[in-house]
């Protein structure tokens, strides 16, 4: 595993020991920076939001990617020391804010996040119930993206958020959304 662009371009990341956590790939990864750099031109000076960060793979990417902040939320603990020797090898913790919980348990928002990042255990529908909850604490905002990585069969059924697109990657399933306009 490594950064693919950036700053930090080809630096090795450390995955969790164990299986408890399900790294995203490289090949996953590149496809959704590709599609988010599409969308939003480039990440400079966004906040951004690792959430069942694992490695902090996706919120590192950011980072290197030009991205002003990332919130990691993760509850394992092999997921979250990768995550810490991920972060001081990279000398990014000025950037970082890591927190060891559930994203289920993050209390209301000071401001909403530019970008967030979901790449919860497939097959729980964890994505889905995290993102109503951080809709409604003030998360997100009218102008935020959202990733939400999903297994194969996955389907995503949101009130709140209007689906820009779907793309199948492997075995994962990326899905880019919008807040819905009220």
């Amino acid at each position: 595993m490594r950064i693919i662009a950036g700053e930090w371009k080809r630096r090795p990341l450390r995955a969790p020991q164990g299986d408890a956590t399900r790294p995203t790939a490289d090949r996953v990864r590149e496809t959704l920076f590709s599609m988010l750099v599409s969308r939003l031109g480039d990440l400079e000076g966004l906040k951004v939001a690792d959430l069942f960060a694992g490695s902090g793979a996706l919120g590192l990417e950011a980072l290197s990617r030009g991205a002003a902040s990332c919130l990691f939320v993760e509850q394992d603990a092999a997921a979250i020391r990768a995550l810490r020797t991920n972060i001081a090898a990279l000398q990014a913790a000025s950037r970082c804010d890591v927190r060891a919980q559930s994203v289920m348990q993050l209390g209301p928002a000071k401001e909403p996040l530019d970008l967030l990042l979901l790449d919860p255990p497939y097959g729980t529908g964890a994505g889905q119930v995290a993102l109503d909850k951080l809709a409604r604490l003030g998360w997100i905002g009218p102008h935020s993206w959202i990733s939400l990585e999903t297994g194969p069969g996955e389907e995503v059924n949101l009130k709140r958020f209007t689906l820009d697109t779907t793309r199948a990657v492997g075995k994962a399933r990326l899905h880019l959304m919008r807040p819905t306009a009220e």
